[in-house]
């Protein structure tokens, strides 16, 4: 320690979003720090970002510093903490450490993409320490919707720190242990500068719940119920699946596994020593054969994603699985926002085939894996930091914990937006830099910057259709063929005119053409903004839209 050294915090993804999470923590002389990341998630693309299925935190600012980057450690599995591992390690090429069914998920991931042999993924024991220069991390048991959620205690020479990730306090985990009350206990007795906290539920009044509690409530609805049977929910969340099959087996009925999620999650958590005493599973062209009243279909699909398992048992699309009038399917899981449309249209693609549906509002048959108001009081009892850090939440969520907190007594409460560096020691907490915090999106096999201009096309092509007009001419000008008009993403079938619309078209460009000047039409930036506006006119009248216009101008000897 020297008397320049400071304590930064710099998220760089997951503070003022849900998803994406890059959180760094820095020591060391200004400018001269050394780091460790904390989690590398990703979020998923929607109607926004056509074509793109990942998107992730842009890591530039480390990038340029990655000789400094002393690891990456990650607090549990989810894709929002784990999913970018495999696109951007190699930009960063320092030690990745996780707990072993972490590790498992990661590993997985990394043969995918050929980084198996690689990366340097470090295995820690629950509970474990892992010591990166400055900083001395300890992994504290925590529960959440996943297998081996921890918190990071993080000791350095200008104070202590406690990363949350994300947590719920469960007082009846039925896989793994309980939240380690008092290993938080005895770091808050330590002294805690600061606690970067998960804000997810901070709206939310009383107590997330506990899983037994669902997995009682799962036996209980699906006793009633005669026919196949259904559920579908996250699949990280292995507790769940557990509960699910506890529930079939209850009441006499085989589980099916379907979905690629199901079976890649349960083999890594009984690789891992996890859902050792479960049946056997049945083979989907098996479960076919069963009665309607002994199976029991585990799915991937519940936030209404097109290309998983119940979508296409919805469409009739399956090859091995089909539900019919009478059937049930229970949404055993919550709605992610953004993902409410998808999840209707499912729902009443299900509800046509006269599938009765039953979710988390009708039935206890869901728990979130998130804190709410209570158990964010009762963390901060614990820890009783001098400093609050809202995480893991749009701003609205932020600014609310930030107002929770100093409700609770925490001397201060700061919000910090992806990009803002915060010294958080020595001295008073205040913000010392902003640093560009963009986002990257996973475009087929290409990492692109979110503001890159194809994706600006095509965005805008989805919305408002392409119009290409390709004008061909000699050198003098004139025109040698007649205009060439192609329509993509326009409703010509619908279009009353549709044959005149492309005639008028072709029309007004050729029009606009012969009204240039002898100099002008041999100038080819020229016959393109004439043409660009004149044909502007007729699709404005007849469609009533602005498409992307692109304009081709060919000369020929």
């Amino acid at each position: 320690m020297t008397k320049n050294d400071e304590l930064v915090f710099l998220p760089l993804g997951g503070c003022g979003e849900i998803g994406m999470n890059l959180n760094l923590f820095g020591y060391g002389p200004s400018g001269k720090h050394k780091w460790i990341m904390a989690d590398l998630g990703v979020t998923f693309g929607d109607e926004r970002t056509p074509g793109i299925d990942l998107i992730m935190p842009d890591p530039s600012f480390i990038e340029k510093r990655k000789k400094d980057l002393l690891g990456i450690v990650l607090t549990h599995g989810h894709e929002d903490h784990i999913g970018a591992v495999p696109q951007l390690w190699s930009r960063l090429g320092c030690p990745v450490y996780a707990t072993p069914f972490t590790a498992e998920l990661v590993r997985a991931k990394l043969a995918e993409v050929g980084l198996l042999d690689q990366v340097p993924l470090h295995i820690v024991e629950l509970g474990g320490h892992i010591k990166l220069g400055p900083f001395d991390v300890e992994l504290v048991t925590l529960t959440h919707s996943i297998l081996e959620p921890n918190a990071l205690a993080i000791r350095t020479p200008l104070g202590n720190l406690l990363h949350t990730g994300d947590w719920k306090i469960d007082p009846h985990p039925l896989i793994g242990d309980k939240t380690d009350e008092e290993c938080l206990r005895k770091f808050g007795e330590e002294g805690v500068l600061a606690m970067l906290c998960d804000s997810t539920n901070v709206f939310s009044p009383g107590i997330s719940g506990s899983e037994a509690d669902v997995r009682q409530n799962l036996v209980d609805l699906i006793s009633t119920l005669k026919n196949r049977v259904a559920v579908t929910s996250f699949a990280s969340n292995v507790a769940r699946l557990e509960s699910v099959i506890h529930a079939a087996r209850a009441n006499g009925r085989h589980v099916c596994l379907v979905g690629r999620s199901m079976h890649r999650i349960t083999g890594a958590a009984k690789k891992v020593g996890y859902l050792s005493n479960i049946p056997d599973f049945v083979e989907e062209e098996e479960a076919g054969y069963l009665p309607a009243d002994k199976i029991l279909y585990l799915c991937t699909g519940s936030q209404g994603e097109s290309r998983a398992a119940l979508w296409r048992i919805a469409d009739g699309a399956h090859p091995n699985v089909s539900l019919s009038d009478g059937d049930t399917v229970i949404f055993s899981s919550r709605v992610i926002p953004g993902n409410e449309i998808g999840i209707s249209e499912l729902q009443n693609r299900l509800a046509e085939r006269g599938i009765e549906i039953i979710g988390e509002s009708d039935h206890y048959v869901h728990v979130s894996g998130h804190p709410c108001r209570d158990e964010l009081s009762t963390m901060y009892g614990w820890v009783k930091p001098e400093v609050s850090i809202p995480v893991h939440g749009e701003m609205r969520h932020l600014l609310e914990h930030a107002r929770l907190a100093e409700s609770l007594q925490v001397p201060e409460a700061h919000v910090a937006p992806n990009g803002t560096m915060l010294r958080l020691a020595p001295g008073p907490v205040e913000v010392v830099d902003r640093v560009e915090s963009g986002r990257l999106y996973l475009d087929g096999k290409l990492l692109v910057p979110s503001h890159d201009p194809a994706l600006s096309v095509r965005r805008k092509i989805s919305h408002l259709g392409h119009v290409v007009v390709t004008m061909v001419l000699d050198k003098r000008g004139d025109l040698i063929a007649d205009a060439a008009v192609q329509l993509t993403g326009v409703p010509l079938e619908t279009l009353k005119r549709s044959a005149d619309f492309v005639d008028e078209i072709a029309t007004a460009a050729e029009e606009a053409v012969d009204r240039l000047s002898a100099k002008r039409v041999k100038d080819d930036i020229a016959v393109e903004e004439a043409v660009r506006r004149a044909v502007r006119v007729p699709i404005r009248d007849v469609w009533g839209k602005k498409p992307l216009l692109n304009i081709q101008i060919i000369r020929t000897d």
